[in-house]
């Protein structure tokens, strides 16, 4: 279970890399959505990854630690919020900038095909 857990969050980890180098905002807000599931995932296995057993002392002869899933919980909340920012803001940068690149500058192919649109 360890070893497929582990995985699970290596492989977030690496789509979440992967996807914060691109260029465009979409991808940047989805790998940073990846990164936070990773890490909660992280958070979560820090209390000790058992199957059928209650984070309630008396519950259960070895009970996990309540600690971590109380952080994980707040970072879901914190999760969602830095998320919805980060859709706002690159909204309100299409709006602005009038296209989705992350430092705000047009790649020359979009910018010729643009000024064969308007004719010129």
């Amino acid at each position: 279970m360890e070893t497929v857990f582990a995985i699970c969050v290596g492989v977030l980890t690496t789509g979440g890399v992967y996807l914060v180098m691109r260029s465009h905002t979409f991808s940047v807000v989805l790998g940073l959505t990846l990164l936070s599931y990773a890490v909660n995932l992280f958070l979560f296995a820090t209390g000790r990854l058992s199957v059928n057993q209650a984070a309630i002392l008396g519950q259960s002869s070895n009970p996990a630690d309540p600690l971590p899933q109380a952080l994980v919980l707040t970072a879901i909340v914190i999760g969602f919020a830095m998320t919805a920012f980060a859709i706002i803001l690159a909204l309100r940068a299409r709006a602005d900038l009038g296209n989705d690149q992350v430092d705000g500058k047009v790649r020359d192919d979009v910018l010729n095909k643009r000024k064969k649109a308007q004719g010129e």
